[in-house]
C-alpha cells in the first residue's frame, strides 16, 4: 500500500462504498462577521469552499437527499456521511447546532456518520460534548482547519488563531475519542518545505487520525488574487513539483494516518491559479506514479514510536 486512502478506510469500517454528502447550513465565521475581522481568510471566497452541487437556499434535509441522489448516480455510493462543510460549522449556539446536526443525520437511514468542519479556536468543551453524544449512534469526524503550525504564516493568512489553538483542540477532541482530521495548506506565504513536513510530524504525534492536504490555489475575487496578480505570492504552477512535495510529506507521517485528500479543488469558473487545480485526479495520479518509481510508501521515514 502506497498510502492509506480514505476510500479503503471507509470500506473496511462500514463494509460499503461510503461518501461524504456536503451541506451548507448557513454558518458564518468570526473572520467575516466582525468578531475577529471582516472579509474572511485571505484565500477564502464568498462560497466558503462549498461543494458545487450544494444549494444553500433549501433545508438541510433536502440538501442531504439531493446530494445522496447525485452521489449514488455518479459514484455508486451506498452509505453516507453528512458533511457540514462551508465556513465554521460549530459557530452557533449549542441548541442550534444540535438542531442542524440532527436534521442532517435523520434525513436518510443510509447515513452512518457526520463530519463537522470548523476552526481550531471554535471547539469549546461544550461543542465537543455535543459531538461525543452523537458518537453513541454515529461515526463522528471533526475536521479542523489547522492549515499551518507557523505563526507568521497564520497571521499573514488572516487566520487569527494560533498554532497552540490547533494543538489544544486536537488533544481535547482526541480525549473524547473523536476521529480528528486536520486540513493543511502547502504553499502559504513561502512556508519552507521543512516546516511543512514538520507539520505532518506534529499532527502524527498529536494522534490526528486523518489529513486533508491542499495546495494553495487562488480563487477569483479574493484578496489572495490581488496579491497573486502583484507577484506577492506564488503557487505551485507545476503539478509535478507539488506532487513531489506531497510524497515527501507522506513519507514522514504516521503510516496509519488516513489520507482524505491530496490536493485542493476549484471549478474553472472560480479558479485563477494554478489552472491544474480544476483537475481532481492529476495529483493523486502523479503521487502514485512517483511513489511507485521511488519504491516508497507512507511512513517510510517516520521515526517516532509509541
Amino acid at each position: 500500500m502506497l498510502y492509506r486512502k480514505a476510500s479503503l478506510f471507509f470500506r473496511e469500517k462500514f463494509n460499503a462504498k461510503v461518501y461524504r454528502v456536503a451541506v451548507d447550513a448557513g454558518f458564518t465565521c468570526p473572520n467575516r462577521d466582525g468578531t475577529l475581522a471582516r472579509g474572511g481568510c485571505i484565500f477564502c471566497d464568498e462560497e466558503g469552499a462549498r461543494a458545487s452541487y450544494v444549494n444553500p437556499h433549501i433545508p438541510i434535509r433536502e440538501q442531504v437527499l439531493s446530494g445522496i441522489e447525485k452521489l449514488r448516480e455518479s459514484y455508486g455510493a451506498e452509505k453516507f456521511i453528512v458533511y457540514f462543510q462551508a465556513y465554521s460549522n460549530t459557530y452557533a449556539p449549542l441548541e442550534r447546532l444540535k438542531e442542524l446536526y440532527g436534521e442532517g443525520l435523520s434525513a436518510s437511514k443510509n447515513i452512518v456518520g457526520i463530519s463537522i468542519s470548523t476552526r481550531p479556536d471554535l471547539v469549546s468543551n461544550s461543542v465537543l460534548d455535543v459531538l461525543s453524544e452523537l458518537q453513541e449512534k454515529y461515526f463522528v469526524m471533526l475536521e479542523l482547519g489547522v492549515q499551518s503550525f507557523n505563526y507568521r504564516v497564520l497571521r499573514k493568512s488572516r487566520r487569527f488563531h494560533l498554532p497552540s489553538d490547533s494543538i489544544d483542540a486536537i488533544l481535547r477532541a482526541k480525549k473524547r475519542g473523536l476521529h480528528v482530521i486536520a486540513h493543511m495548506i502547502f504553499g502559504l506565504f513561502d512556508e519552507l518545505e521543512p516546516e511543512i513536513i514538520d507539520g505532518g510530524r506534529i499532527l502524527s504525534l498529536l494522534g490526528v487520525d486523518g489529513i486533508k492536504i491542499h495546495n494553495l490555489y487562488v480563487v477569483k475575487g479574493t484578496d489572495l488574487e490581488k496579491l497573486y496578480e502583484r507577484g506577492k505570492i506564488k503557487v505551485y504552477e507545476n503539478p509535478e513539483e507539488y506532487a513531489q512535495l506531497v510524497v515527501r510529506f507522506l513519507e514522514n507521517i504516521r503510516p496509519d494516518m488516513v489520507i482524505h485528500r491530496l490536493q485542493g479543488f476549484a471549478s474553472k469558473r472560480r479558479l485563477r491559479a494554478p489552472l491544474w487545480t480544476s483537475d481532481k485526479h492529476i495529483i493523486p495520479n502523479l503521487v502514485e506514479k512517483i511513489m511507485k518509481e521511488k519504491g516508497t510508501f507512507q511512513g517510510k521515514f517516520y521515526r517516532y514510536r509509541d
